[in-house]
């Protein structure tokens, strides 16, 4: 259960509302680094948690603390939206409210919400939770949960540039704090785990032994002249201890693809749904290919 006391979780003032900064607030509501995200993917990483159960139990309360900020930030376009012209009539070219309604706002805040908040991004894209990550192996879902949390807060620091309003930078501010405890508390969870040498790699149930372990820790270069990007990857003992990185030059390992005639009634070319077609086809395509190279 849900439950709420009708109360912001941190105070949200604008003393000089701006259309355009509501619009500008819509992406950390409604976009893919924004509050609807973070708090449903939290929430369904808790619904699946297997395991200990406290890490359930913190996934739920960052959850229901997600929600408390897209009440806020929901509350904080409303009041930017206040004074908003509802109609072209209002001296639209001259003042700089009315003029918001043609150098910017979005319009959806007049024609669906009547100066109110939407649950879409700042082009007024609906959120489709394509974002919205939870793989049921909770060292998978932290390491997400800390790229959620630190895009997030790239996008609150922006926002907090962006605006000259006392008010908004205070409640940014807070929001700004929040993604950093956030992201120090899932990377906390993940050494309560035992530690990124204990939990890569991820998934550790599968045994390395079954992979093909000469290409595990090799990064493969792909630079036209075998250059190498040298750093922290290419050389030294890896992340989880287990090996040293090496560099290999990547060469194609497999054959061309052969792939069989298409079927006679799949709706392709009578030429390519015979064997002798197919390959005719195939050999002017590489032909022509080998002749421009």
């Amino acid at each position: 259960m849900f439950y709420t006391d009708g109360k912001l979780q941190y105070p949200v003032r604008v003393e000089r509302p701006n259309p355009h900064f509501a619009r500008a607030l819509q992406q950390a509501i409604g976009g893919v680094e924004g509050e609807i995200r973070v708090a449903l993917q939290y929430m369904f990483q808790a619904f699946g948690a297997r395991g200990p159960a406290k890490y359930r139990d913190m996934l739920l309360n960052t959850a229901t603390e997600e929600l408390g900020h897209i009440e806020m930030l929901s509350t904080a376009v409303a009041l930017n939206l206040e004074n908003a012209p509802l109609s072209f009539q209002e001296e639209v070219s001259a003042d700089a409210m009315g003029g918001a309604v043609l150098n910017g706002m979005d319009m959806r805040h007049i024609l669906s919400t009547g100066l109110a908040a939407l649950p879409s991004d700042a082009n007024g894209v609906p959120f489709d939770c394509s974002h919205v990550y939870a793989s049921g192996n909770l060292a998978a879902d932290m390491y997400a949960n800390v790229t959620a949390e630190s895009s997030g807060r790239v996008l609150a620091v922006r926002l907090y540039n962006m605006t000259d309003d006392p008010g908004m930078k205070d409640m940014l501010s807070f929001l700004i704090a929040r993604d950093t405890m956030h992201q120090q508390q899932w990377l906390a969870a993940i050494e309560d785990m035992g530690g990124a040498a204990e939990n890569l790699p991820i998934p550790n149930s599968f045994p390395q032994s079954q992979e093909a372990g000469e290409y595990s820790y090799a990064y493969f270069g792909h630079m036209v002249d075998g250059s190498i990007p040298e750093g922290r990857w290419s050389a030294g003992p890896s992340m989880d201890g287990r090996a040293e990185f090496s560099a290999m030059k990547s060469a194609p390992m497999g054959d061309k693809p052969a792939l069989a005639p298409a079927r006679p009634d799949g709706g392709a070319q009578a030429r390519q749904s015979s064997k002798s077609g197919t390959t005719g086809i195939l050999g002017k395509v590489e032909g022509a290919i080998e002749r421009n190279l």
